[in-house]
C-alpha cells in the first residue's frame, strides 16, 4: 500500500512526464547566471546605500555591511520569487 502523499507526487510526475511526450510545456530550467546576478545586483544596490548612508551620517562602517547582508538577502528572495516558484 502507497501513502497518500506518495500517490500524490506519482501522479504528479506521471502528469509531466505524460506533458512532455505530448509536446507541451517543458518545466523551466534555472539559469545560474541569472540567479548569480540577483545575488550581485542586491549586493551592489544595497551595499552602495549603506556606503551613502555611512557618508553622508558620519559613520565608520555601520550600514554598509547592514546593506550587505540586506542586498544577499533580497537578491536570494527575488531569485527564489522568479525562478523557483514559478
Amino acid at each position: 500500500m502507497v501513502p497518500p502523499a506518495m500517490s500524490q507526487v506519482k501522479s504528479a510526475v506521471d502528469d509531466d512526464e505524460r506533458a512532455q511526450a505530448q509536446g507541451g510545456p517543458q518545466p523551466r530550467a534555472v539559469d545560474p547566471m541569472a540567479l548569480l546576478s540577483y545575488l550581485i545586483s542586491g549586493m551592489v544596490v544595497y551595499g552602495g546605500a549603506g556606503w551613502l548612508l555611512d557618508r553622508w551620517l558620519d559613520f565608520a562602517s555601520l550600514f554598509f555591511p547592514i546593506g550587505l547582508v540586506l542586498g544577499v538577502a533580497a537578491g536570494g528572495y527575488l531569485g527564489y520569487m522568479r525562478f523557483l516558484r514559478s
